[in-house]
């Protein structure tokens, strides 16, 4: 299998375990065991940390993509993609700002978990559009 196709299998893996997580630790935080929230909060940072590693290799693979946008526009390139890179990266920043306060009902932490389901919606279009093409790379040599 291509390398390209191992890392979007990766990244369909971690992007299912921080969508969960995510979604756990929200409802945990409308309960009253800390140690409950806790655990979802460590599993959604190390099983978000391995998505945004995982985002970062499937980025420097379209890099050339990216290069394009930047150099000629948008034009006939996806906007589905473009904007789903830009919401990404506000989750991102928003996730990366919670580890340095209590985010625990926090205005941050409900806008990060807002823009993650945003983020999941489109993400889950952008993968759905490709699966053809998932599907064909489990045929692929390396």
């Amino acid at each position: 299998m291509k390398r390209i196709f191992v890392i979007d299998w990766i990244l369909i893996v971690v992007f299912i375990v921080s969508a969960i997580s995510g979604f756990g630790l929200h409802v945990a935080g409308h309960g009253s065991s800390h140690e409950i929230w806790h655990n979802w909060a460590v599993f959604h940072v190390l099983g978000s940390i391995l998505f945004l590693i995982a985002v970062i290799f499937h980025v420097a693979m379209h890099l050339e993509w990216y290069k394009g946008i930047i150099k000629k526009g948008i034009g006939s390139k996806s906007k589905v993609t473009a904007v789903l890179s830009v919401i990404f990266l506000l989750l991102s920043v928003t996730g990366l700002a919670l580890l340095g306060i209590n985010g625990v009902n926090s205005l941050l932490g409900l806008w990060h978990y807002k823009i993650g389901v945003i983020t999941i919606v489109i993400a889950l279009g952008h993968v759905i559009k490709r699966l053809p093409v998932f599907r064909k790379s489990l045929n692929c040599r390396m």
